[in-house]
């Protein structure tokens, strides 16, 4: 399916994806505290960066992990991010929950556990927020794009792209990122797509590299995991970056993005 209704999304009445400028959002894997993402959010608005993710429902792996704060992480992404003037994107697990983040995000995720819930698909497919839909990890290109297709199908047609990684045999990264599938996207759709290093890789030394090769594929723009302690997060610190690295990160990126031709946002 090649979408031809959409070359880029608005989020906002002053704020895009799909355009000339590379979008970064930026947050904590999992909300912890107000103070944890406060420090997360402040760091990002002095750098001029628009968008705060942050995980309120975590699908995790074991039961025994985080499964995040619900609702009160919810208030708590919503809080800060108006306090900056930010917009908000996270994840919506099923159905039921929908109704809770769709009021409290701009942006809504579906995961990569989630690409083919069929269900949640089509209820994200009836209301109008941006939908950020990421590839399964063992999912083919054409499911990926079946998937968004059912999201169009119910009448949104805001939906944006993002490569977090597909499965391997190799266990020396977390996944591995595709970046064929962005030069992909980008030549046989009109669909804006982001990549995601920091699942992609699960490594936080691999993560500037990835992002990198990812804007050089054609990437609108990036989703990075940040902390400010990495070594104390409740979830993911192994692949988010320290918030004393943010700077030279952003300016990493804006360099590159800068030799592709665009800007960054």
């Amino acid at each position: 399916m090649i979408n031809t209704l959409n070359t880029s999304v608005v989020l906002s009445d002053n704020l895009q994806i799909g355009g000339n400028d590379i979008l970064l959002m930026m947050g904590p894997c999992s909300v912890e505290s107000y103070e944890q993402t406060y420090a997360v959010a402040k760091s990002m608005h002095a750098l001029g960066l628009r968008v705060l993710r942050g995980g309120a429902f975590k699908p995790r792996t074991s039961p025994q992990a985080f499964q995040g704060l619900g609702l009160d992480g919810l208030k708590i992404l919503r809080q800060i991010a108006d306090e900056f003037g930010m917009l908000v994107i996270s994840e919506a697990l099923g159905v039921e929950q929908l109704p809770l983040v769709a009021e409290y995000s701009d942006i809504i995720q579906i995961g990569s556990r989630n690409m083919q819930h069929f269900p949640l698909l089509w209820a994200v497919g009836e209301q109008p927020k941006p939908i950020l839909l990421k590839r399964g990890f063992m999912s083919t290109i054409q499911e990926w794009l079946s998937a968004a297709e059912h999201i169009i199908s119910r009448g949104n047609q805001n939906v944006i792209l993002c490569e977090r990684g597909i499965r391997s045999f190799d266990s020396s990264t977390r996944n591995v990122l595709d970046v064929g599938a962005i030069a992909q996207i980008k030549a046989s759709t009109n669909f804006p797509i982001i990549a995601d290093p920091s699942h992609a890789t699960g490594r936080v030394d691999l993560v500037p590299a990835a992002a990198r090769a990812a804007i050089a594929a054609g990437a609108d723009g990036l989703i990075v995991e940040v902390h400010p302690h990495p070594a104390e997060a409740l979830s993911d610190g192994d692949q988010s970056l320290p918030l004393e690295s943010l700077p030279a990160f952003v300016d990493d990126m804006r360099r590159i993005a800068s030799a592709m031709g665009r800007g960054l946002i």
